[in-house]
């Protein structure tokens, strides 16, 4: 939050760290598809990072983090430091509850959750219970801005120089820029240094701020008393109500300032909602959130109490946003993130608050007496160059209604600009004849929403279909990326409200019935009364009634139990997927102890067949040594010392076994040994 906290929203930082500005071709250099469409083109400066010259631009978070740049102390103190007519006028113009709220320290992790889930094509946040989207009267009701009137919109120009060199005294970023530097605007308003300085507590910082402002104004109407109005209207509209990502204001509402006594007349709420939206649209690399956030935490307060993010701090004020205060958490963001997704995804659909603001006292906020008639409608908003639609009709159970299936339009229209990449200005554009037909949507206050549907069910079953695992943002999303939890959930809980409202009317039924009885026998000593028989007939409609009632409530509890057995079921196939490779490690252990037995088989097979021909070779070699004479034990040698020789032996043997009988090389028959000589021969030899 820029100003708050202790490094406050500093000036004169010059040994600061800056951010690298990349210049973006401008319109006329070089050729761009972007330059050559039909439609206007209005700058979009917003989106640029701050200049090397802004004096006390601070050091945010990473880029991968939310950055959140409001003034808020800033514009505090230096109202608190405007004279009493000043105060009057922004009285009267509609801004001064908003003025008065106390600042709303930035849920960076809730807006960063929330921007994840955002759906740019129906404008609505994507949860497992359905659409959810903020409406014009949580604008009203949480910062106290009025949401009827004249839409804000008008001319833009390609330069705004000459407007603010008249109107403010000032001077835009470029030849070709809506933009004025914030450290100038707050300097020509009497705070000329933003910073905290050196042993200075808040509200010393606050009260410094205050006197350097009431110095530097006028203290009487007249031409520079408006001058200063107009540069704080600046301020307040361009850095808060309509804020931007970077540092530098934008001045694009000037236009709608020059006449005073007018500004008033204008929706500066819608344009809010509007303005809020199109940041809500843009690529989730995008690092910075442009709009007044507060408005987001402060609507999840209400409607998502269960998820813990802010604490009540004053109850009966207005605006609500005076009742709340962030809850602090030293958590990592990403960390934060996470946490609040995983929540939002497994939050009860019966703790979504759809009603929140039913026993609000209206008597003391006027604001939402004239807002009233904008409620509960289907209406384009407008915030000069952008146009939405606020889709009313998907959240028809804020109105007290069921939900019915809604049919998407798409977003591609003849005045939607281009990508946020191209930042060039082609011509003036006047917007109140360019978008003629969503204008006159407004002065007709939208289309009011109804249903017919009677029941939650079809609208559940059809969410599922369209966005499947969309509705998931945590770790549950690779357990239903159908979404088929999620619509067992919803239908549950519809029956579980169409059981309910099924019981209070047959609460007023049997009310009905006994006082019908009460009534007939009472009259039962008047047997000429001719209003006997129409009490007989409303007693047997009452009977009626209460009967199909109790049969459709038996129906329905049967109904809720075959739901409720078959999210249980759905719930343990979630849990089975929650352990696939568990199951295949195990397949795989059984199937490697198999293949491991197996290969322990095939080598004792083949050990067994290698003793077998060992023990024939050493059959065959004891015939052997018989006939030659060789020592057995010289065999044994030779048989389990040497491998070749055995393969040499037996390819010798199988050689030998081939060749035919007959053959020259064949195997000859051994000569008879000679006759042994006799023994007197052989000694007288």
């Amino acid at each position: 939050m820029e100003g708050g906290g202790e490094g406050g929203q500093g000036g004169d930082g010059g040994g600061r760290r800056r951010k690298k500005t990349i210049r973006r071709r401008q319109a006329g250099e070089g050729t761009s598809a972007a330059a050559q469409d039909p439609p206007p083109v209005v700058p979009m400066e917003e989106d640029d990072a701050p200049a090397a010259g802004d004096d006390d631009e601070p050091v945010g978070p990473q880029k991968t983090e939310l950055r959140s740049r409001l003034g808020w102390a800033v514009i505090r103190a230096i109202y608190d430091g405007l004279p009493d007519f000043q105060v009057r006028r922004l009285e009267g113009m509609g801004f001064g509850p908003f003025l008065r709220l106390e600042e709303l320290a930035p849920d960076v992790a809730l807006i960063q959750a929330l921007k994840e889930r955002w759906d740019p094509e129906c404008h609505a946040f994507l949860f497992p219970w359905g659409h959810m989207v903020p409406t014009l009267e949580d604008v009203v009701r949480i910062t106290g801005l009025r949401v009827d009137g004249q839409a804000v919109t008008g001319t833009t120009y390609t330069s705004y120089q000459e407007p603010v060199e008249r109107l403010l005294g000032l001077e835009v970023r470029g030849e070709r820029s809506s933009l004025v530097q914030r450290t100038a605007l707050q300097a020509s308003l009497g705070v000329t240094s933003a910073r905290r300085q050196t042993g200075e507590g808040q509200a010393e910082h606050m009260e410094r701020m205050t006197d350097d402002a009431r110095a530097a104004m006028a203290e009487e109407e007249g031409e520079a008393a408006d001058r200063d109005l107009r540069r704080f209207l600046t301020l307040v509209i361009g850095k808060l109500i309509l804020g931007t990502r970077g540092d530098p204001v934008s001045c694009r509402c000037l236009p709608l300032l020059e006449d005073l006594s007018s500004v008033g007349n204008y929706t500066w709420g819608a344009a809010l909602l509007a303005h809020l939206f199109d940041s809500l649209g843009t690529s989730s690399r995008v690092t910075g959130v442009a709009g007044f956030f507060p408005l987001l935490q402060v609507w999840v307060y209400y409607h998502l109490p269960s998820l813990r993010r802010g604490v009540a701090r004053r109850r009966g004020a207005v605006p609500l946003l005076q009742r709340w205060r962030f809850c602090r958490d030293e958590r990592s963001l990403r960390r934060q993130v996470t946490l609040i997704q995983d929540a939002m995804d497994t939050i009860p659909f019966g703790h979504v608050q759809w009603t929140p603001y039913v026993g609000e006292d209206d008597a003391t906020q006027p604001w939402v007496e004239r807002g009233r008639p904008y409620f509960g409608r289907d209406i384009w908003l407008h915030c000069y160059n952008t146009v939405v639609s606020l889709h009313h009709r998907l959240v028809a159970c804020t109105l007290g209604l069921h939900q019915a299936v809604v049919e998407f339009p798409t977003r591609q229209r003849l005045w939607e600009r281009p990508g946020r990449s191209f930042r060039g200005i082609q011509q003036v554009t006047d917007w109140t004849v360019w978008v003629r037909e969503q204008l006159d949507d407004w002065e007709q206050r939208g289309k009011e929403v109804v249903s017919e549907a009677t029941s939650d069910e079809d609208y559940y079953r059809d969410y599922a279909r369209r966005y499947g695992a969309q509705v998931y943002r945590g770790t549950r999303r690779p357990l239903d990326p159908e979404g088929r939890i999620a619509s067992l959930e919803g239908v549950l809980h519809s029956t579980i409200q169409q059981r309910d409202d099924l019981q209070a009317v047959v609460d007023q039924l049997r009310g009905e019935l006994e006082r019908a009885q009460q009534m007939v026998g009472g009259a039962s000593s008047f047997r000429e009364d001719p209003g006997r028989s129409v009490l007989e007939g409303q007693l047997a409609a009452a009977t009626a009634r209460a009967e199909d009632a109790l049969t459709q409530l038996r129906e329905r509890e049967e109904l809720r139990t075959a739901l409720a057995q078959t999210t249980t079921l759905e719930t343990e196939m979630a849990e089975l997927r929650l352990r696939p490779e568990a199951a295949k490690v195990a397949q795989w252990r059984q199937e490697a102890e198999l293949g491991e037995e197996r290969h322990r088989g095939e080598l004792l097979r083949s050990e067994m067949r290698g003793l077998k021909r060992a023990l024939a070779l050493v059959g065959r070699s004891r015939s052997v040594t018989s006939r030659s004479g060789i020592p057995s034990g010289s065999a044994g040698h030779y048989l389990t010392g040497s491998s070749g020789r055995r393969r040499n032996e037996e390819e010798e043997r199988r050689r030998h076994e081939r060749v035919p009988e007959g053959s020259e090389t064949g195997p000859r028959a051994m000569a008879p040994p000679s006759p042994r000589p006799p023994e007197g021969t052989r000694e007288s030899g």
